[in-house]
């Protein structure tokens, strides 16, 4: 099998005969509409998606469908439209987003330019008068390729990838953003200029049909007055696989893998497993559907487990790693700040009434406070929240879609609450001392010495053990070597934290870890800030309340414990209680299984 990594010349797939996911059987639906927004995080096969209907609707490739298309959903029942366009494609990644308003301007005109010499040349057999092309005047070559094909008396398609792209660039790499942004976007800027023109161009019929891909509606919340004929097609139920990767699809292609490489059958289903828990959740309509894989992440793994029947040692492709300036952003803000601390601790999940459809320069700039909506709905269109259904009130569930994702919000809060890399790595040795030998005193040591102080001095809403959780997790985290929170099934409280070793690292001398919380506030003991500082560990631990608590907690650690050394035959698990008293002590108790122990 070969798999397309990187690759998003659906033609080149077909002709060399790359693993392809068929979604042809959406191209009549596609058709109802003539003006559409697509919308999906970056990196989720939206390219691929423009090159595919290029190679359908383009009149130059008439003689090449049934080898293109032939064996696909389509090519049983092609629509009439097929290849009957003069295909124009502009890719907006392609601009310049790092200069002034005038810098991205000449970039801008020169991108569209030199798209419309490429068409010029790519149909000058097909009877075109001269196109007159003007490198500094986009509007002025895009009118005169109009006026060429009208003449001719043929159509256009028009695709658009990556509309957005660098504006959204412009948007989050600067303090300055503001007046650049603006300067592309108010009623003479080249954004909304071209958008105004495009508008114009469409009603002339010569651009029949028009498709825009990009991440986000903020953009076009600014120009809405330049171009407000496309129809949002991004959340509509029929549309939430057009892109991704069905779980039946990359079960497919995981078993062929292991057939073809004579791996031992389980190692398919192992990988499976792997891929699901790592991978699966996304879902793009609040309809009940089926979600899918990012299909980058999808094809990263495939290409390790078939390259060596193994996994991939860092479960985050480098390529999707910059998804995480997005929560820097969500992080700089004060409610942002909140927004991620609730995500890691609350089942991952935050309600809003809808995901935003219109948002722009303004609402993102603007140092006034952000509600809940805007920021989770900022999330959602970056890929790194994921919608999960609907409430019993009909709220719109956003969630973490899946491991790799937590990952990147663990990885956020860590440097938001410890800000210095010296700090981190303090932390991360206090960690390796749980996972390498069962020792908990150095990081409860450093939760008191450093996490509480930033704690201490933060107004972080509703502190419970979930805090002292997401805290301990932010340190434990390492997605190298475990799967975090891997037993939903179990019924555990949300107050767990379950680090289970990957099953392609036990041959490391690691344990397996299982930690209970409890979290007794200050007050319900009668005891001062001041005074819970100065009392002893021995003093702490007879308090009535951090009794029970330490009680209460050592009782669920066991019982989940032993549920999960029956299910597993090779656990070499470490057990914790762990009570937090306020934000300024910690105290712990440790229960060895039967399988703590680390092969020698």
């Amino acid at each position: 099998m070969k798999f397309p990594y990187g690759i998003v010349d659906f033609r080149k797939i077909r002709r060399e005969s790359y693993f392809y996911c068929d979604r042809t059987d959406k191209i009549p639906l596609l058709e109802e509409i003539s003006n559409q927004l697509f919308i999906r995080p970056r990196r989720f096969g939206k390219s691929l998606l423009l090159s595919m209907l290029e190679n359908y609707y383009d009149i130059l490739r008439k003689d090449e469908f049934d080898q293109l298309f032939g064996e696909l959903t389509i090519g049983t029942a092609p629509t009439p439209l097929r290849n009957s366009y003069l295909i124009l494609r502009f890719d907006f990644s392609c601009v310049d987003a790092s200069g002034d308003a005038q810098a991205m301007k000449k970039s801008l005109d020169g991108h569209i330019s030199s798209c419309i010499e490429g068409f010029a040349m790519r149909y000058q057999d097909i009877g075109l008068a001269e196109i007159s092309i003007d490198a500094n005047d986009a509007l002025r070559s895009l009118e005169s390729l109009v006026h060429a094909v009208a003449h001719a008396g043929q159509q256009i398609y028009l695709f658009i990838d990556e509309y957005d792209n660098f504006a959204n660039e412009v948007m989050i790499s600067a303090q300055t953003a503001d007046d650049r942004y603006a300067a592309l976007v108010h009623e003479a800027g080249p954004l909304k200029t071209l958008f105004k023109t495009l508008k114009a161009l469409t009603s002339s019929s010569v651009i029949d049909r028009m498709f825009l891909t990009g991440v986000s509606p903020i953009v076009l919340s600014d120009i809405t007055s330049g171009y407000n004929i496309a129809a949002d097609i991004y959340l509509e139920p029929e549309f939430n696989d057009l892109c991704g990767f069905r779980e039946e699809e990359l079960g497919k292609a995981l078993t062929e893998i292991a057939r073809q490489c004579e791996y031992e059958p389980e190692k398919a289903q192992e990988a499976i497993e792997m891929a699901r828990t790592w991978y699966k959740g996304y879902m793009f309509t609040a309809t009940k559907g089926e979600q899918v894989y990012n299909p980058t992440l999808s094809l990263y793994f495939l290409q390790q487990f078939q390259k060596s029947g193994s996994f991939p040692r860092n479960m985050l492709d480098a390529n999707l790693a910059t998804n995480e300036s997005k929560l820097t952003y969500i992080a700089q803000l004060p409610e942002g700040r909140q927004l991620l601390m609730d995500l890691a601790r609350q089942e991952h999940q935050v309600l809003i009434p809808d995901v935003s459809k219109r948002f722009g320069i303004q609402e993102m700039l603007s140092k006034a406070s952000k509600d809940q909506t805007f920021l989770a709905s900022f999330l959602y269109y970056f890929g790194v929240l994921t919608i999960g259904g609907e409430s019993e009130d009909l709220h719109l569930i956003l969630q973490v879609p899946n491991l790799v994702v937590q990952g990147m919000y663990v990885d956020r809060i860590r440097q938001m609450l410890l800000p210095e890399p010296e700090e981190r790595d303090q932390g991360r040795t206090a960690a390796r001392l749980v996972s390498q030998q069962g020792e908990m005193q150095p990081l409860c040591d450093f939760m008191e010495q450093h996490y509480f102080q930033v704690f201490h001095n933060r107004d972080y809403r509703g502190a419970n053990e979930l805090t002292i959780k997401t805290a301990f997790l932010t340190l434990l985290y390492n997605d190298l070597i475990y799967v975090m929170d891997s037993e939903p099934e179990l019924e555990r409280r949300y107050a767990d934290l379950c680090m289970l070793i990957r099953p392609d690292r036990r041959h490391g001398k690691v344990f397996d870890i299982l930690i209970a919380f409890e979290f007794v506030p200050l007050h319900q003991i009668g005891l001062s800030e001041e005074k819970a500082r100065t009392l002893s560990p021995a003093a702490l631990r007879v308090l009535p309340a951090i009794k029970q608590a330490l009680q209460n907690a050592a009782e669920q650690v066991e019982q989940y414990g032993d549920i999960l050394e029956q299910k597993y035959d090779k656990l070499r698990l470490q057990r914790f209680a762990v009570v937090s008293l306020g934000f300024e002590r910690l105290v712990f108790k440790k229960m060895e299984g039967a399988q703590a122990q680390i092969p020698s």
